[in-house]
């Protein structure tokens, strides 16, 4: 079957994935690699020097030969690291215990490459942004570092022909001097002294790491409890396969039964028990709902060490570079903070919050959307057309849809959902990509 037509839209049945789509994603790492090189290239120009003082304690440290944590050793904790602790977790980890049996082996891995997909794209986007905003301010501002005057090599014996501003005494007290006055014939290490601002290891350090705590914190659901709000989707529309939970046949006033009676007559799965424990619509079941205090629970202690680990080698890492002369103060909290909002926006920008999200990354974008949306589009996951819905990585469902006599449409969003119903369409519950069900 090619098409479906549910509640006045039309599920695409996908044998294989677009490779309008495929080019999509392409593009996206393309941008990504040139964004880099250019952060390289930024990150090797003749920095702008700034005048300063001979008598400026603040730059009079001594040049710290070797470093707790060479750049070396930056690239496999903040980037080699995170790359291959994403790769287990999504490979080992994803998709959890949601999956009922019966999945087929095609369905899960699928949702363990997209998930590493995604995981992978968010790390690149983060130290990229990172990379490039902090080198292309390094050397724009020129900021003399901590330990510049052991790398100068001051002419002091022509002192006066370099000064170029302050009070004019004969101890050159207040005087700044041009920085052409540094003899030093070593051109790499003395222009590394006037890149001090912002911090390179403090932001590469923050985009990997923090991004690596907020992915492990989101597939392990350590987050602080929350009490959902009223209306908010209940816990079945986070499983991994929810339409393959769902009994067929059944009609029923309130929200959709999930339960694996077709599958397990004899016991549900574990997956369906926290399904229903966690929703405050089980009251529409007319069961007894459970008192607030059991909505949520404190993950446990161990988990959380786990996921701050890297929080705090990010924070060791931006602390050396204090300790070795090698930036001032300021210079270390804004290169952290440039790290921490990178990683916090591309954590968001390719996955759900932590807090509501059970862990999924965002779906892909629709074939019609892979390069496009145009003003008028509220999502790059819905196809053009109002009322169509997508099949996502669930469309084995169709194939239920026709044993069962309806359709249970997988891929579609909230919104798409949310469209005008065909007149004399059956009325039954779709299924997102991530698992939201809409009635």
């Amino acid at each position: 079957m090619d098409d479906l037509d549910l509640a006045g839209g039309n599920v695409r049945r996908r044998g294989r994935a677009s490779w309008v789509l495929v080019l999509s994603y392409g593009f996206d790492w393309l941008v990504l690699v040139v964004f880099a090189v250019v952060g390289y290239v930024l990150g090797n120009l003749t920095p702008n020097k700034r005048p300063f003082s001979l008598d400026d304690r603040d730059i009079a440290f001594p040049f710290t030969v070797k470093e707790t944590v060479p750049t070396w050793l930056l690239v496999i904790v903040a980037i080699v690291a995170p790359i291959a602790v994403v790769a287990v977790v999504a490979l080992v980890f994803v998709p959890g215990a949601t999956v009922p049996a019966g999945t087929p082996k095609s369905l899960i891995w699928k949702r363990k490459l997209w998930e590493l997909h995604a995981g992978w794209l968010g790390l690149a986007l983060s130290i990229v942004a990172a990379w490039f905003i902090t080198n292309g301010m390094k050397n724009l501002f020129g900021k003399p570092r901590p330990d510049l005057l052991s790398r100068c090599q001051p002419d002091l014996d022509n002192l006066s022909r370099y000064i170029i501003g302050g009070l004019k005494t004969a101890t050159a007290s207040g005087q700044l001097v041009s920085p052409s006055i540094c003899k030093n014939p070593d051109k790499a290490t003395l222009d590394d002294g006037f890149r001090s601002y912002p911090s390179g290891h403090s932001s590469s350090s923050a985009a990997g790491l923090i991004y690596l705590s907020l992915f492990v914190a989101s597939k392990f659901a350590i987050t602080i409890p929350f009490l959902a709000p009223a209306g908010f989707a209940d816990a079945s529309a986070f499983a991994a396969f929810p339409s393959r939970t769902r009994l067929p046949g059944i009609k029923v006033a309130g929200p959709d039964t999930y339960e694996l009676g077709a599958r397990h007559a004899a016991a549900p799965s574990r997956s369906t028990l926290d399904a229903t424990l966690g929703n405050k619509g089980i009251a529409r079941h007319n069961r007894t709902v459970a008192a607030v205090r059991r909505q949520a629970a404190a993950p446990p202690i161990y988990l959380l060490c786990i996921a701050l680990v890297p929080f705090f080698a990010s924070v060791f890492i931006a602390g050396s570079r204090w300790w070795d002369f090698r930036h001032h103060g300021f210079d270390i909290l804004f290169g952290y903070l440039i790290g921490t909002i990178t990683a916090i926006f591309s954590f968001r920008y390719y996955h759900l919050p932590i807090s509501q999200g059970a862990g999924w990354a965002w779906g892909p974008r629709s074939n019609e959307k892979a390069f496009w949306a145009g003003v008028g589009s509220f999502s790059y996951a819905t196809d053009r057309l109002r009322g169509e819905y997508r099949s996502g990585d669930e469309e084995e469902a169709l194939g239920a849809a026709d044993a069962f006599g309806h359709g249970s449409a997988l891929g579609a969003t909230p919104h798409a959902a949310s469209a005008r119903k065909a007149p004399g369409a059956p009325s039954v519950a779709h299924d997102s990509y991530m698992g939201a069900s809409e009635s």
